[in-house]
């Protein structure tokens, strides 16, 4: 019995899932951690202070510095702007276009971003190259996890979200270690240009492979190629029929809004939702993206080292980052998803209230310094363990399907918000509380094993379903959770 084909080159099963991940997941989320770090280690180079002298921190002084210190936040910020309205976008464009054209949308607004900033040779273009590259990327954070997880079997499920945090990371790596050797290049605009430029070619990819590939929806002919089976098969026939009926089955008329004025709601999509919410702000607000957007500026200016070392020690603490993604690639199914982000957040707050204490000492002071340096690589080892990844992943498994695209909408939207604050505040942060900066960041980090532990009688503990957390109120209405619940 043939199998359906419906990709290109025939592929399906495990090819056409290798083929996804290849053409989408990896340049979406590389772009991603490309562009939202990229920046960072851009702005101390001479030839960039010159086409932008507004957010010079280099050779400027006092109150002068302060002001610029601020106006680098916002410049630097701007793309978590953009993002945070690219993603919130997808909560009125909703299910109907499909994920295939939210994505090619947002390759699209990823492509024009890209023009604008490297062609600028004015702050106010730079910024709104910046705005529309973010929305771009901010559309690929809310509709490639549905995606890829919605074409994912359950056992794969969560390696293959994880693969975005992997990716993510990946294109943190990059951008530093290119930024760090085109900064030897004779002084000129392309010090800068060229790395930034070379973010053209994952749009470029995804744009060209987006149609290459069947959409998610609950049809026989999509299910059958991404499962490499029959459509006829009985288990094609099952999923199928599990989804439609839990389409039909709930609560089909409520929409975001109306959850929160719900008297009766069985299935906790308030407590559902409001999950997602939290679990993004403790993704952003954990000290995540400050390292990874400003490792060089930590090393250069709180830690007094040379710019050059600066520059490398970022780029290996990123690549240390990196392959430390690898051990929630292993673990997740393995652990759960509770254990994970009770371990990584754990591990953070201990890391980052040591970090006050070891920056609390003047520059000068060698040992300090050596111990500020390695808690950053501590920190980047126990961060990608529960929150490069694993928050996406979470967040794809606890909305049902009706309200899927509406709730990892707003919980992204609501990352990319926290994102933009801490990206906007910590120049200036740096500057005037300095080590006391840090401090806050261990404190909202404690508060993730508390929480979870708190929530612990909610969620209940599967190996592969864990994150749906109302499986025993589904099998009671009868059928495979699984099935009723295709995530």
């Amino acid at each position: 019995m043939a199998v359906s084909t419906v990709a290109p080159f025939g592929l399906t099963g495990r090819s056409l899932q290798f083929a996804h991940i290849a053409l989408i997941v990896a340049p979406a989320f590389i772009l991603f951690g490309y562009n939202q770090s990229g920046l960072g280690p851009l702005a101390t180079l001479p030839s960039w202070v010159h086409i932008v002298p507004q957010i010079d921190t280099v050779n400027t002084t006092g109150a002068q510095e302060s002001h610029n210190s601020t106006s680098k936040g916002a410049v630097v910020a701007s793309f978590q702007l953009g993002a945070l309205i690219g993603a919130f976008s997808c909560l009125f464009v909703g299910d109907r276009p499909g994920r295939r054209k939210i994505v090619f949308l947002g390759a699209l607004l990823t492509i024009v971003g890209q023009v604008l900033q490297v062609a600028a040779y004015q702050l106010v273009q730079f910024v709104i190259g910046r705005i529309i590259l973010g929305a771009g990327v901010g559309q690929f954070s809310v509709a490639v996890p549905i995606w890829l997880s919605e074409c994912s079997e359950a056992k794969n499920r969560g390696r293959h979200v994880i693969l975005t945090g992997i990716f993510m990371c990946l294109g943190y790596s990059l951008c530093n270690w290119l930024d760090f050797a085109f900064s030897f290049l004779p002084y000129s605009n392309l010090q800068w240009r060229i790395p930034l430029a070379l973010s053209f070619a994952p749009s470029l990819v995804i744009a060209g492979g987006v149609f290459l590939l069947p959409e998610s929806t609950p049809a026989s002919v999509s299910l059958a190629a991404y499962r490499g089976l029959p459509e006829s098969d009985e288990a094609i026939a099952a999923e199928l029929g599990g989804i439609q009926a839990s389409l039909e089955t709930r609560n089909k008329t409520v929409s975001l809004l109306e959850i929160f004025r719900m008297k009766e709601d069985p299935d906790r999509l308030l407590y559902r939702f409001l999950l997602c919410f939290f679990l993004q702000f403790f993704q952003q607000m954990c000290g995540g993206n400050l390292v990874s957007v400003y490792a060089s500026t930590i090393f250069e200016v709180s830690l007094g080292m040379s710019a050059d070392l600066a520059k490398i020690l970022a780029a290996c603490a990123l690549t240390w980052k990196f392959f430390c993604c690898f051990i929630a690639f292993f673990c997740i199914d393995r652990l759960g998803r509770r254990t994970v982000f009770i371990i990584s957040g754990t591990g953070m707050s201990l890391c980052m209230a040591a970090l006050a204490i070891t920056t609390s000492f003047p520059a000068s002071n060698y040992g300090a310094s050596i111990g500020s340096a390695a808690l950053i690589f501590l920190f980047n080892l126990f961060y990608p363990i529960g929150f490069l990844g694993g928050n996406f992943l979470y967040c794809t498994e606890v909305a049902p399907i009706h309200l899927r695209t509406a709730m990892n909408s707003v919980s992204t939207a609501n990352h990319w918000l926290w994102n933009f604050v801490v990206v906007m505040i910590t120049p200036g942060a740096l500057d005037t509380i300095g080590y006391r900066y840090y401090i806050m960041y261990a404190v909202i980090s404690a508060c993730i094993p508390v929480s979870i532990v708190a929530m612990a009688r909610h969620l209940p503990q599967g190996e592969v379903t864990e994150a749906e957390l109302y499986e025993h109120s589904q099998e009671k209405q009868g059928g495979s959770f699984a099935q009723r619940e295709h995530v």
